[in-house]
């Protein structure tokens, strides 16, 4: 959709203006990714219409591919406004004008399989199983165990108005439960489920090898299934982008402190191959997976198990804190976090560092206005990741600290 962010803080009956923004969990996570320098693609619908360019140019200008969105010559551009308080408080305001959108009308025959079978990973979320029938009968055919499928990253992304017809708790449950990576708040799942605690939400939810809960700006904590901790691997394809070009090469992509347009070097880049996984350069000191084999991590993509065995494996349990952070927009983390995590696991990283940049992806995102920030160069986002505990402990990231200023550590 097109979001229209409030001018000032206040009651969407007291804001004067607004300013165009792209809104969209999937899309934001799509950005955030190529932002970090990975190659993703963004498939959805929007309307054949001026908001409808807007959404594709803006999120083209991030190096997103879009060459698999449906412009429907039907059904508009849906669009929303919010007010910048916190989602999980009560003065949040969101009104949605898409009923009828050509988001709505998403199914199954509208965006084909095709679009999103050569990925290494297909992330989605529980919004928008809410938006029709056909867009839900849409999720459960991506989520459908099929070989070849590509590991599913689901974020459960509860957002209450969407639901008028009470039946979240289930749906979402079971979409949940056929993905491999679930991320779930620990208040959306107390809502959902009833289920507050970590260990009663893995309860819940014993299925995807990796459930990584989060709790609010305090810690993420990843569940991973020892007897499904597979890693993505490229099945025998290059490590290198189009064109052969080694790791040390492969185009950055650089955005200005308020999101500018990309500066691309070298063709091809930012485009999802049309079949075969989008690959991504190892991290350094890490070997490549042999064809055919795969490295710890992650579920293998080729053969997801649901549902899960009747007696699951014991799990591997990772806390990461979140640093502190000074918030200038409380909204946007989520996603951002998402980001953060996907990018560490397609370079095969371990668990705490995946969760360590999940939350400083989030902290990029809550430290700059609107819900799609610049991230940590990868560089200065390893380093981070790296400190040792009592290092991480001190860390204070306010406004500025994913350009050149420097984080901030308290005694």
């Amino acid at each position: 959709m097109v979001a229209f962010l409030p001018s000032r803080a206040g009651r969407l009956a007291d804001v004067p203006s607004f300013t165009r923004a792209v809104g969209g969990a999937e899309s934001n996570v799509a950005c955030a990714l190529a932002a970090a320098g990975h190659r993703a693609r963004w498939v959805g619908r929007v309307g054949r219409d001026g908001f409808g360019d807007h959404l594709v140019d803006t999120i083209a200008g991030y190096g997103v591919d879009v060459d698999a969105v449906g412009r429907d010559p039907h059904r508009p551009t849906g669009v929303y406004f919010r007010t910048d308080e916190d989602r999980a408080t009560d003065a949040h305001e969101v009104v949605y004008y898409r009923a009828g959108s050509a988001a709505s009308a998403m199914s199954p025959a509208t965006v084909p399989y095709d679009s999103v079978a050569g990925a290494r990973i297909l992330h989605l979320t529980g919004i928008t199983a809410a938006l029709s029938a056909d867009c839900l009968a849409l999720m459960r055919d991506l989520t459908a165990p099929r070989p070849g499928r590509p590991l599913v990253s689901f974020d459960v992304n509860h957002r209450p108005g969407l639901w008028r017809d009470g039946g979240a708790s289930a749906v979402l449950l079971e979409l949940a439960r056929r993905a491999d990576v679930v991320f779930v708040g620990a208040d959306e799942a107390a809502a959902l489920w009833g289920a507050a605690e970590p260990d009663a939400i893995r309860a819940v939810l014993a299925e995807p090898a990796v459930l990584v809960v989060k709790q609010g700006g305090e810690e993420a904590v990843a569940f991973e299934r020892r007897a499904a901790s597979f890693g993505l691997s490229n099945a025998g394809r290059a490590e290198f982008p189009p064109g052969g070009r080694k790791p040390q090469e492969r185009r950055r992509l650089r955005h200005g402190a308020r999101g500018g347009a990309p500066v691309r070097e070298g063709e091809g880049w930012g485009k999802a191959p049309r079949s075969g996984p989008a690959p991504d350069a190892p991290a350094p000191g890490l070997v490549a997976p042999a064809p055919g084999l795969a490295a710890p991590g992650l579920p293998a993509p080729t053969g997801p198990a649901h549902p899960g065995p009747a007696h699951p494996a014991p799990d591997t349990v990772t806390r990461a804190p979140a640093p502190r952070v000074t918030v200038v927009s409380p909204v946007g983390a989520g996603d951002a976090f998402a980001a953060g995590f996907l990018s560490a696991t397609l370079r095969g990283l371990d668990m705490r560092t995946r969760l360590r940049h999940g939350h400083l992806m989030a902290a990029a995102a809550l430290t700059a206005p609107g819900d799609l920030a610049r991230p940590p160069h990868r560089a200065r986002a390893d380093r981070l990741a790296a400190l040792d505990e009592a290092a991480w402990g001190t860390l204070h990231l306010g406004p500025g600290w994913t350009g050149d200023d420097q984080e901030v550590r308290t005694p």
